[in-house]
Order: C-alpha cells, then structure tokens, then sequence
C-alpha cells in the first residue's frame, strides 16, 4: 500500500513540474506587452481625419468623389545644432561664434552640400550664434531659401526627468517656453500634404534643448526624456516622415564630419 501511494505521489509530482515547465515556455512565446501604441494621426492629418464632413443631400456619387485622396512623399527634416558660441555675456547679440564654431559650420555646410540633397528651405532660429552658423553654412548652400523663426529658439521644452542639479531654470520658463517649442513641432512636423508629389528635404538650424524634444515628440517617445540625450555643436539630426505618418530616425546627432579636435559640446 504504502509503494502505491509512494508512486501515485511521485507521479502527480512528475505531472506539476511537466506542466510547469510547459506554461512557463508558453508564456516565453507570448508578445511581449505594448506599454504605448503608435498613434497614427498624431499630426491631426490621416486621410480620414482630412475628409470634409458630408452635405446634405448628397448623392453616392458626390459622396465618393469626396473620398480624400492619401500623400505620397516623404519629407526628411535635417535638424542641426548651431556652432559652438562665446557664452562670456548674458547679451545674446554679443553670444557669438567662436573660431572653432565657425569652423564646425564651414565644415557642416560641406557635409550638407556633399549629401547632394535638393533641399526645399532652411529654417533658423533668430538666435545670433544659429544664424551665423546658418551664415556659414549657405556658402556651400548658396541657392537654398532661408526663413527666419522665432519659435525655434532655445528654451525650457519641459522639466526633464529625471531632474539633474546642474540646470534648474525657473517655473514660469518652462511654463513659456514649453509651449512655445510645442507649437513649433506642430507648426514643422507633419506627414506631406497630398499635393505634395515629390520627396522634401528641409533643414532647421537652431539649438540643444529644442532638436531633443523635437526628436521624443516625433518618435512618440516620453517628451521629459529629452535631456537624456547629448548633442555636438554643429551635429546632424536625420528624421524622415513618411506619407502614412510614420517617422524615422536617420541620425542623432552626427559629428562624423567633424575631425575629432573639433567637436564640442557647448
């Protein structure tokens, strides 16, 4: 009797840990969990979201006439850091580049020029040290449009996390300058509009703090990550919107045609 309960017992055993070992291999071939999907109209600009609301009255036929048409090009933002600058004086007029700012830019505008891109613009902010970093750079571009922006200067996008005691501005600057930098992204990235027939290639010379929110934002990564992320004077910034809204990442950051003695980082 007792051999019997033995076996019985050693059996049932045998049966637990088989069967654990079978839901435990089960729960390694699960798909690992979506903690945050992608929003596909993150630009407010889906086809769906672009059709026009229907008229009364319609016919099918109008009704299928109205049917929004979808973008076909993508647009690739090119996003660079200005030079490195003289950071002595609070006065922004007198934060000029210095020797080696003006030479990290010469250098950015030979590696943009060697991209053999036609570039749509140039976008920059109306900072001294990124506008002569844009002077610079044109030598090499002398045929691309500039314009001109205010909201691309530097600021506070939003309280990083986690915090660092090095950099602590004040409350009201990340209350103005947040949504200031927001509008900005939502004012240069979206996908291309359908009338768009062509690939765009447009490049945005401005600062540290805005570029590394630009970049969360349109990954969709969490936006207070930004700081966790480091960026060369004069480095390059690929990002890519395709016609379905989904975005790429190309480079973060690229001083690869810069020579080592010549990357900074202030």
């Amino acid at each position: 009797m007792a051999r019997r309960f033995s076996a019985i017992v050693g059996a049932s055993g045998a049966i637990w840990f088989f069967s654990q070992r079978r839901t435990k291999a089960a729960e390694l071939e699960e798909e690992p969990q979506v903690l945050n999907k992608w929003n596909t109209n993150w630009d407010r600009r889906t086809p769906e979201s672009m059709k026009k609301p229907e008229k009364k009255g319609q016919t099918d036929a109008e009704k299928s006439s109205d049917k929004p048409e979808k973008p076909t090009a993508s647009r690739h933002l090119i996003l660079i850091r200005h030079g490195q600058y003289d950071q002595t004086s609070s006065d922004d007029k007198l934060r000029i580049l210095t020797e080696l700012g003006r030479s990290q830019a010469a250098l950015t505008g030979q590696r943009l020029k060697e991209f053999n891109m036609s570039y749509t613009r140039l976008v920059v902010s109306t900072m001294t040290r990124a506008r002569e970093t844009t002077s610079i750079v044109c030598e090499s571009l002398p045929d691309v449009a500039v314009e001109t922006c205010e909201m691309l200067a530097e600021g506070a996008p939003c309280r990083p996390e986690p915090p660092v005691s090095h950099w602590k501005p004040d409350h009201y600057q990340f209350f103005q300058d947040g949504a200031r930098i927001e509008a900005a992204f939502r004012k240069f990235f979206y996908r291309a509009d359908v009338d768009q027939k062509e690939d765009s290639y447009e490049i945005f010379i401005g600062h540290a703090n805005v570029i590394r929110y630009f970049v969360c934002r349109a990954l969709q990564l969490p936006p207070e990550g930004w700081l966790r992320i480091s960026l060369a004077n004069c480095s390059i910034t690929r990002l890519t919107i395709r016609p379905n809204g989904r975005v790429s990442l190309q480079s973060l950051g690229d001083a690869g045609h810069l020579p080592p003695n010549k990357i900074s980082y202030n």
